[in-house]
């Protein structure tokens, strides 16, 4: 699916140059315009302002499985409060009744890099569902580990198929992480579709399914959450 991606800037008072480049990107009918960090071109988003609407596409690693959702798709928007955000995630496409797990990655597609659990979708029967989560996503989302500390117990200890817990954490610099992924919270849902039965870490008890949409669209390195620039 050809993703649309349309970022808006909500900034009363905008600069000609500004403007100018949305009337551009309009009359072109282009998706929009994104840079990673060698200044690449891609043509799925425009950093503009302090707000950010973007589509989510089916997953990368379903391409060998065509018969699990292939109408998955989304759509996340992201306001800037100021200090916070809210994003509003909708998805389409799905299984009925199932729940699904909505992370921010640092690359889109596997192995994902550092990931952050931000909640779960539940799909009504139409297989339709949403989620609205405050925190950070914008330019500045990242995460850092200064140094070394003994992990918590395991609460999921038992719990059959659970990924465990790392005893501690490792030691990194700030890495900032721009994409948005969802994941099936039951391999049994995947296998269901003809799908594979593998486990993974993404949902709260690490015995979750395969990704099923993301932000595949975006270079690795620039994913949407990056041009919501809180700094303006």
């Amino acid at each position: 699916m050809n993703a649309k991606t349309i970022i808006k800037n909500q900034l009363v008072k905008m600069k000609a140059p500004v403007l100018a480049a949305l009337a551009i990107a309009t009359l072109a009918s282009t998706s929009a315009i994104a840079a990673d960090e060698q200044n690449a071109v891609n043509d799925n988003a425009v950093g503009l302002g302090k707000f950010i609407e973007f589509q989510l596409v089916r997953s990368n690693g379903l391409i060998n499985f065509p018969n699990v959702t292939p109408h998955a798709h989304g759509n996340v928007t992201v306001r800037s409060m100021g200090t916070f955000e809210i994003m509003r995630v909708t998805v389409a496409g799905l299984p009925a009744d199932t729940v699904f797990n909505l992370f921010i990655t640092q690359v889109p597609n596997a192995p994902f890099g550092l990931s952050w659990f931000e909640g779960e979708i539940k799909t009504n029967q139409f297989g339709e569902g949403s989620t609205e989560i405050i925190g950070r996503f914008s330019k500045e989302t990242f995460i850092v580990s200064p140094g070394v500390a003994a992990a918590p117990a395991d609460p999921f200890t038992g719990i059959m198929g659970s990924i465990p817990d790392a005893t501690q954490n490792p030691v990194t610099a700030p890495v900032q992480i721009y994409h948005v992924g969802v994941w099936f919270n039951s391999p049994a849902d995947v296998v269901k579709l003809g799908g594979p039965g593998t486990v993974t870490a993404f949902n709260g008890q690490h015995n979750a399914g395969v990704q099923v949409l993301s932000t595949a669209e975006f270079p690795d390195g620039a994913g949407p959450l990056f041009f919501l620039n809180d700094l303006q």
